[in-house]
């Protein structure tokens, strides 16, 4: 039993530190292994972003809910951000990258989706979100299978980058015209912004990938902007009142 339970925490902690790094700290008792620094703080970055994604768009949902009105949000911008999401998720799971690299994806996924069935549902067309809810189910099932040729994926990837400007710009955009954020969530934006800059470092450690590592570098150039925007109105409501 004791051996068992052994087994589990050393499986366990196996999680956040990977071999060899688990034998040069545990075994060899190196703890100055500058290499194996690098990955488990990138692991362990990885699945705190991932935990964090849980929860990350709830207070955007809680929003939109309370106020029974998805206003100030552009669908466009949520169409093309999940479209984004959903390619980074499946390009990640496909090429088997570890799931502390992607991982968030799948919870991103799965908030964004609601968040623009909520904002159709809202603008009274209840067939329209159930509608895009299906097909988004079934367009996700087929990306995940074995199905899809890679080739597709990584092309999928790539166009992801433009999918991301074109849909963080709309937002920009949406937020410019109206000359505020409107339902816009300052927590959710300040928390997707942060978890952009930190995927830079745990893409480069765990996939050297360069369609991923460029994807997050440009959502955060996005992100940022959107921070920008949301101190900015915040500020300026602040000064009328």
């Amino acid at each position: 039993m004791a051996d068992d339970n052994s087994t589990m925490l050393e499986k366990a902690v196996q999680i956040l530190v990977p071999q060899p790094c688990f034998d040069k700290y545990f075994v060899d008792f190196n703890f100055f292994e500058g290499a194996c620094a690098k990955i488990v703080i990138s692991k362990c970055l990885g699945f705190g972003i991932i935990l964090g994604s849980i929860l990350v768009k709830l207070p955007q949902i809680l929003k939109i809910v309370k106020a029974k009105s998805g206003q100030g949000i552009s669908l466009s911008s949520i169409m093309f951000e999940l479209i984004a999401i959903s390619a980074n998720y499946s390009y990640g799971f496909q090429k088997s990258f570890p799931f502390s690299a992607y991982g968030e994806g799948l919870f991103l996924a799965i908030q964004t989706g609601l968040i623009a069935a909520l904002v159709i549902f809202y603008g009274g067309n209840l067939i329209g979100s159930i509608g895009f809810t299906l097909v988004y189910t079934l367009i996700m099932a087929y990306l995940m299978s074995p199905l899809v040729p890679m080739n597709i994926l990584a092309l999928f990837q790539s166009v992801n980058i433009f999918i991301l400007c074109l849909s963080k710009l709309l937002q920009v955009v949406a937020n410019y015209r109206n000359g505020s954020t409107g339902q816009l969530s300052a927590i959710t934006v300040f928390l997707l912004f942060s978890g952009a800059i930190t995927r830079i470092f745990t893409s480069i450690q765990e996939t050297g990938d360069n369609l991923v590592i460029m994807t997050y570098v440009v959502s955060t150039l996005f992100n940022g902007l959107i921070t920008a925007q949301v101190i900015y109105y915040w500020n300026s409501k602040k000064k009328t009142e």
